[in-house]
């Protein structure tokens, strides 16, 4: 049977996500919308659509079923759907690079002290259950590389961090990727009613600052995990 709810299933079961809750994570909307499409009482909207369109499947064929399923051009960064067939990558997961601002962070986002970039990682779904606890999705995850000292000693400039791009809002306290006009951060993030978004640096050196309502604020996603490099 080929209705939205099966091929959104089927597009679930391709990102790994089996919870209808981590779903309306990855496409920005409501638990309850998720349920309202599965019923079939309601179409996807541009909201959704912009999400999905992250993945390898057609957009014409998750909206009515039209034929061919995968598109012919793959979103940068993922897999193609056909490399299967060539060899059994079934069990990897992709984790690339974020690319959503520029292949290099750049498209007008500037990072401080960026040491160059890892370009993405091939890991099995057993490294992620047991790395990566909570997120929204495999779909969703990928690698940015630390820039700057602000937040050591949670990380060195040019360690691997990896991101939840599935959080674009800040939710509860914790670290995340986001930029103020065209300057990029990775920093902790905590709400104060009334003042704004108070931004925390783990090194010291550093001051703390707000971000105040008006100012022009994108999340980019949660850091989920981050790794500090040393010598030996």
């Amino acid at each position: 049977m080929n209705t939205l709810a099966t091929r959104l299933a089927e597009v679930m079961a391709e990102l790994k996500i089996t919870k209808s809750k981590d779903f309306a994570v990855f496409c920005g909307v409501s638990d309850g919308l998720v349920t309202q499409w599965f019923s079939g009482q309601t179409k996807l909207g541009p909201k959704p659509l912009k999400a999905l369109a992250r993945t390898r499947f057609s957009l014409d064929w998750i909206v009515e079923g039209k034929l061919p399923k995968y598109r012919q051009q793959m979103p940068e960064g993922l897999p193609n759907a056909n490399d299967r067939n060539q060899e059994d990558n079934s069990d990897i997961i992709e984790i690339p690079q974020y690319r959503d601002i520029g292949g290099g962070m750049g498209n007008g986002v500037m990072l401080r002290d960026q040491p160059g970039a890892i370009q993405g990682w091939r890991v099995t779904p057993e490294w992620v259950a047991k790395n990566i606890k909570s997120h929204s999705g495999s779909g969703n995850l990928c690698i940015v590389t630390g820039f700057g000292n602000s937040m050591q000693p949670l990380y060195n400039p040019g360690d691997p961090l990896i991101i939840d791009r599935g959080i674009n809002s800040v939710d509860s306290d914790a670290t995340y990727f986001f930029r103020v006009g065209d300057e990029g951060f990775i920093k902790i993030l905590q709400r104060i009613p009334g003042e704004g978004i108070r931004v925390i640096s783990k090194n010291k050196d550093y001051e703390t600052w707000t971000i105040k309502p008006g100012m022009d604020f994108e999340v980019f996603g949660q850091v989920l995990k981050a790794w500090c490099g040393t010598d030996v």
